[in-house]
């Protein structure tokens, strides 16, 4: 960064760059770059380049800018423009995320929508086991297809590094293969029309996820909590790096909240009102709250999640969250409007070699 220039008489010229820290190992070579760009501009005789450090706020501005920049321009997928695109995220493990994915994907498709779910979590990928599915990833010019499971009037397209590598086998993967894993998700599969995309990231904030911004930068998140003040304070976390990387952060999910026993006492057993003041403190709705039940692991073991069972509190509770991101959070986009038919009389017109028309009310 720059944060300095004076010219003097005689064409002098000195320039103040402030590294991003003291031991910056470029600082040779950026004096040596100004030194040689500014020595070469009309009048100037020397150059005259000192150096110093950025303070946070000006660290912090570049990384912003650095980041913003990274995402143009984005990969091209084939993830239909029309589809919403949510990260299932988490600050850390064990707060149920890819239950709360797999459930709330089976809920969005038992209303008839096609719904994608990517498992991103490459190193702890569950996905195929929680909805029962496995199976050989075929290929289909060049490309890969997903696997598909009919849920009621709808349909899930699953893709998983599960079909492609053994359960039992541990991913050893370093943070440039597995960014490029995920490019390869999004860029290399027939995902086809879809509604929406879910995306069950991995937890933390790691290369994954920074990368997915700059892959996917329409993509938002929801971040999935348990109660615990400790487990807010991480998913906290999660909501801040979505952020910085300019994503829309949609809502919270409070999993594992309070579990009720057959005769109807409620039992906080991991505390309470961690997701709504995660969701307060964020800024973002508490989009719903999933009772502590052991139905979900052994829904999960069996491969049958707990959404399927029609009238059950626990599928009650997956599908409110389902029908609150679908009217309210983040609706399915419509492409029947008038811009539309007009694109669509627009392209016709061109194909036909006659002037269009436009409609009138």
């Amino acid at each position: 960064m720059v944060t300095g220039i004076e010219v003097h008489p005689g064409g002098r010229v000195d320039v103040e760059v402030a590294l991003t820290v003291a031991g910056c190992p470029l600082r040779s070579q950026i004096q040596s770059d100004v030194e040689t760009h500014v020595g070469a501009l009309p009048g100037v005789r020397s150059v005259a380049v000192t150096t110093g450090v950025m303070d946070g706020e000006q660290r912090k501005a570049v990384m912003a800018r650095a980041r913003k920049l990274a995402q143009d321009p984005a990969p091209v997928t084939d993830i239909p423009d029309s589809a919403r695109v949510i990260a299932i995220a988490s600050g850390k493990g064990g707060v149920g995320k890819s239950s709360v994915t797999v459930n709330l994907a089976v809920a969005m498709a038992r209303r008839g929508l096609t719904v994608g779910v990517l498992d991103a979590d490459i190193w702890g990928f569950s996905v195929p086991r929680l909805l029962g599915m496995a199976g050989e990833v075929e290929a289909r010019d060049k490309k890969m297809v997903p696997l598909e499971r009919r849920v009621g009037s709808g349909v899930l397209r699953v893709l998983s590094m599960g079909f492609l590598a053994d359960e039992d086998s541990a991913i050893m993967w370093r943070g440039l293969i597995l960014n490029r894993a995920v490019q390869q998700f999004l860029e290399d599969v027939h995902w086809g029309d879809l509604d929406y995309l879910l995306i069950d990231m991995p937890p933390g904030t790691g290369d994954i996820q920074m990368g997915l911004a700059r892959m996917l930068p329409r993509t938002e998140v929801i971040v999935v909590t348990t109660p615990p003040v400790a487990a807010q304070k991480v998913a906290a976390r999660t909501a801040d790096m979505a952020r910085k990387g300019y994503l829309r952060v949609a809502g919270v999910i409070e999993n594992m909240s309070d579990f009720v026993c057959d005769h109807g006492t409620s039992y906080a057993l991991f505390g309470s009102g961690g997701g709504a003041r995660l969701a307060a403190d964020v800024g973002v709705p508490l989009i719903g709250q999933i009772p502590l039940h052991p139905s979900v692991a052994a829904g999960g073991d069996a491969g049958t999640p707990v959404a399927l069972d029609e009238g059950s509190p626990l599928a009650t509770a997956f599908d409110a969250i389902a029908e609150s991101i679908i009217a309210t959070i983040a609706p399915v986009v419509a492409m029947d409007g008038c811009s539309v038919r007009l694109l669509e009389r627009v392209e016709a017109a061109v194909a036909a070699g006659t002037p269009a028309v436009a409609e009138t009310a």
